[in-house]
Order: structure tokens, then C-alpha cells, then sequence
């Protein structure tokens, strides 16, 4: 195949090379490759790095638990900083956001009750983001379960008032795009607790969403504007879903304990941080490409989003390895405060517009790190139909998908400014065991997947920059 395609797509794209280059090393681009010869290149140069995977293993260690406002958050920051000036790169600065502080606290411990008060099962849950602590000595109130919004209308303020709302609403499986599922399921966890809270509910609980059957509860933010719900809220892992749907079908008048020590704090100073490797012809245009640096407080955001931003950074990396000098500046950011609040990629966009910058495009990597498959494509239909066509070249190293719309929650902003956005798409199967949940560690994270996400964004940023959008 790698013999063929080459052949194949010189007909649709140009193959003389615009790039400058530092010759004298063959494994170096040189004038003379053509696209099919850095794709070769570059891929093999990621397969072959440890680069990403070695940066992960320090972000897991130093800072494993870095929830924005957090003395993690901040390690991280200095991490990354570092790291990028180890490299080289061309400029490396910290641009500050103020971003929110909430933290989970002692631990969480929940329980189902008979309704004699008598036997007691032990449960796993998580606080959810954002969540208000129950009082010091837990909260306990009958449990009733529903398995949808329309569920929850029906019982009303007579059959809600009072009670702990359990939403057990499954992970689909009959859907082949794992995101699909999430994108339906994460509804409960995001508007369930206010939804709950509006019928007068106590407490709410709501089933971790993922597809896995484990006792891992997984955790993630609930909503948090002027809606949200001030009634504490917790997710509950999969297995002790079932096993509570399964005690509700039998017996009348369970309760719920929880007992939960979450709290808000006052709002930190944080920062994105960004570096960048300066365009030979136009560094005013900018190529971004990042992935947030905060994470969760369960286990160690190896694969959201740890594998993000240290996958950016290498595929900045890469350019300098071969020897490739960009016509535009390629920026990495590494966006604090993606998991609860959004503000290192509201930050980024309007520093943007008020500098006047130009952003060329911007890629996220924010979805794990496997096996890559394709990109999102978040842009106007001709834009996306020349992207489409480079598709040929990234075939022989399994990525093939260009069919879905997407770019990232952290670049999102930057679409009030026009700017063509993709989002690397790996392999979602695994992605969901993980996600938000204690098993989200560096031990769970495979060299080679990594790498070769690095690696496919450095071939998307290398044809950006040679052809434009």
C-alpha cells in the first residue's frame, strides 16, 4: 500500500516541497521528498520516540492529580513549562486565566439501607464536580430510581420531594461510535442533579457513564451555571447500578446514606501554557495544536488529557527532529481548565482577537491516547473538502476516518474567529473504561498509540502549512 498510494494522489496534490530544511542527514526532510517521503519521515520518526510517552510519565508522577485551582494544577504548569524550554522551542511563556477551585475532600462512602434500617451494603461513588458536601454526619433518604428526564416527570414533586433521585440510565452499546454514547448518557450527569433538585429531591445519584461493569465510579462535572443544582450529587460505579436496580425491584423503602466532603474555594490565578516554533515565511500565521492540562483528582489524567498535551508537544518535537523549518509558526498550548469551566480556551480565543492574531487552523488532541483513526473536521464545507483529499496519504498508517464533524471543547472558542478546527479521533473502544475514573493512569497509556497520534498530528500540521486551508 505505501507503494501505491504515493502514485495514486500525486494527481490531486502538489508534491514539490516548500518547506527550508537542514540537510546533510538522510533520516532529515530534505528539498528533494515529497509528501509520501515526510509522511514516511515523520511517522517514523514518532514510532521510534519515546518523547511523548516519557513526558506523560513525569506529568502522571509530578502532578497526577491537577483539577484546576489545585497545588497539582499549578506542578503542572511548571511541568509543562519546562519540558517545552528543554526542547527548544522558540518562545515559551505562561498566559494567565482565573479559573475556578473545587475539591473533592476526604474521601466518599455510601450505602444502601434496608428499609428496617437494618442491612447495610456498601457502595462506590464519586462526588461529581462541583457538588456541595452533605452535612458531617452524611445524608440519608429513601431512594427511588428513574431511568430517563420523562421518568423523572412523571413521579413529579409528589412521588420526588424528599428522596435521593437515582438516574440509572446505561451506556448504549448498540452504538458504534463510543462518543455517541457518551454525548447521550452524560445528559444525566450534567442536568440530572438540577433536574432532580427542581422536584424537590434531597440528593441525587447518578450511574457513571461508561460501558465497563466495574465498581470504579466515574466523575466529571455537573452543570454549574446559574442552574446548577445545590443538592449533593454523586456518580456510582456501574456494578453497584445494578446491583441497586436489581434490590429496587424486590424491595420497597430503600434508603441511601452518602456521606461527602466536597467544597468550594475561592477562584486561582492559573495559566495556559504555550510554546511555539516560528514561521520562516509568515510567523505572524499561526498553526495551534494542544490538548488541556487539567485533570481529574481520581487517578492521573494519562489519557484525558495528559496524552493531549504531551502528544502536541511532540508533534512540535517532531518538526524539530527532522530538521523541518515551518512558512507559519506552529503554537502548542497546553489549556487549563477544559474538565469544569472552559476558561484557558476562552482565555486563548480572546487574547487572539485582541492581539489580532491570525490562527490558520487548530487541531486538539483531547479523546485519549490510542490507536489514532482520523479527524474531526469543524469547518466550512469547501475548507473541509481539501482536507478530505490528503486523506490517501494517511491511509497506509491506519488513518482513514475524515467523515465527522469535531474539533475540541479548548479550540472551540476560536470559532467565533473563523478558524478551521480538527480534533485527532483515536480509537474510541477503551477510551470510556478510563475516562474521569481511578484507572486513568500512565500504566493504562501504550507507547506506540501514543506516538503515533503525535505523529498524525505532525503530518496534518506539515500539510496545513505547506498548502493552507
Amino acid at each position: 500500500m505505501k507503494k501505491i498510494f504515493p502514485l495514486l494522489f500525486t494527481g490531486s496534490i502538489i508534491t514539490s516541497f516548500a518547506f527550508s530544511y537542514t540537510a546533510g542527514d538522510e533520516n532529515k526532510v530534505s528539498a528533494s521528498d515529497n509528501d509520501s517521503t515526510v509522511f514516511s519521515k515523520i511517522y517514523s520518526e514518532g514510532y521510534s520516540s519515546w518523547g511523548a510517552y516519557n513526558d506523560l510519565k513525569g506529568l502522571c508522577e509530578k502532578a497526577p492529580k491537577r483539577l484546576s485551582g489545585s497545588h497539582g494544577a499549578q506542578v503542572a504548569v511548571e511541568y509543562m513549562q519546562q519540558v517545552m524550554k528543554d526542547l527548544q522551542f522558540d518562545r515559551v511563556w505562561l498566559q494567565p486565566c482565573m479559573v475556578p477551585h473545587w475539591e473533592r475532600g476526604a474521601p466518599e462512602t455510601a450505602q444502601i439501607i434496608d428499609a428496617n434500617g437494618k442491612t447495610k451494603y456498601n457502595v462506590h461513588i464519586a462526588a461529581l464536580g462541583g457538588s456541595l458536601a452533605t452535612a458531617d454526619n452524611g445524608l440519608t433518604a429513601e431512594i427511588i430510581e428513574v431511568k430517563s428526564f420523562d421518568d423523572l416527570d412523571k413521579l413529579g414533586k409528589k412521588g420526588v420531594e424528599g428522596k435521593i433521585v437515582f438516574f440509572n440510565h446505561p451506556f448504549d452499546d448498540k452504538k458504534i461510535a463510543t462518543f455517541a454514547s457518551y454525548g447521550e448518557a452524560v445528559a444525566y450527569r450534567w442536568q440530572g442533579p438540577p433536574s432532580a433538585e427542581k422536584y424537590g429531591a434531597v440528593g441525587c445519584i447518578v450511574r457513571s457513564v461508561t460501558s465497563s461493569i466495574d465498581t470504579l465510579p466515574h466523575t466529571g462535572v455537573m452543570r454549574s451555571d446559574s442552574l446548577a443544582a445545590k443538592i449533593p450529587s454523586a456518580a456510582i460505579s456501574t456494578k453497584d447500578a445494578q446491583f441497586l436496580h436489581g434490590l429496587l425491584a424486590v424491595e420497597t423503602g430503600l434508603k441511601f446514606h452518602l456521606k461527602m466532603n466536597c467544597k468550594w474555594y475561592a477562584e486561582e490565578k492559573s495559566y495556559n501554557v504555550i510554546g511555539e516554533i516560528l514561521g520562516t515565511e509568515h510567523p505572524e500565521q499561526i498553526i495551534v495544536v494542544g490538548g488541556h492540562l487539567d485533570a481529574w483528582d481520581l487517578g492521573e489524567g494519562a489519557h484525558d488529557d495528559g496524552a493531549g498535551v504531551t502528544g502536541a508537544v511532540e508533534a512540535v518535537r517532531i518538526f524539530k527532529a527532522l530538521g523541518i523549518h515551518p512558512k507559519h509558526t506552529i503554537r502548542c498550548v497546553c489549556f487549563m481548565n477544559e474538565e469544569n469551566g472552559g476558561r484557558g480556551g476562552k482565555a486563548y480565543a480572546d487574547s487572539a482577537s485582541l492581539k489580532k492574531e491570525k490562527q490558520i487552523a487548530a487541531i486538539e488532541s483531547d479523546a485519549g491516547g490510542f490507536t489514532p483513526r482520523g479527524f474531526g473536521l469543524d469547518m466550512n464545507a469547501d475548507v473541509k473538502k481539501k482536507v478530505q483529499v490528503w486523506a490517501p496519504l494517511f491511509l497506509p498508517y491506519g488513518i482513514y476516518d475524515f467523515s465527522h464533524d469535531g474539533g475540541g471543547a479548548d479550540i472551540g472558542p476560536l470559532k467565533t474567529l473563523n478558524v478551521p478546527m480538527l480534533g485527532l479521533e483515536p480509537d474510541g473502544s477503551r477510551y470510556f473504561d478510563h475516562h474521569h475514573a481511578s484507572n486513568d493512569t500512565f500504566s493504562n497509556v501504550n507507547r506506540r498509540e501514543l506516538q503515533s497520534g503525535a505523529a498524525s498530528m505532525a503530518a496534518m500540521i506539515y500539510l496545513i502549512d505547506k498548502y493552507g486551508l
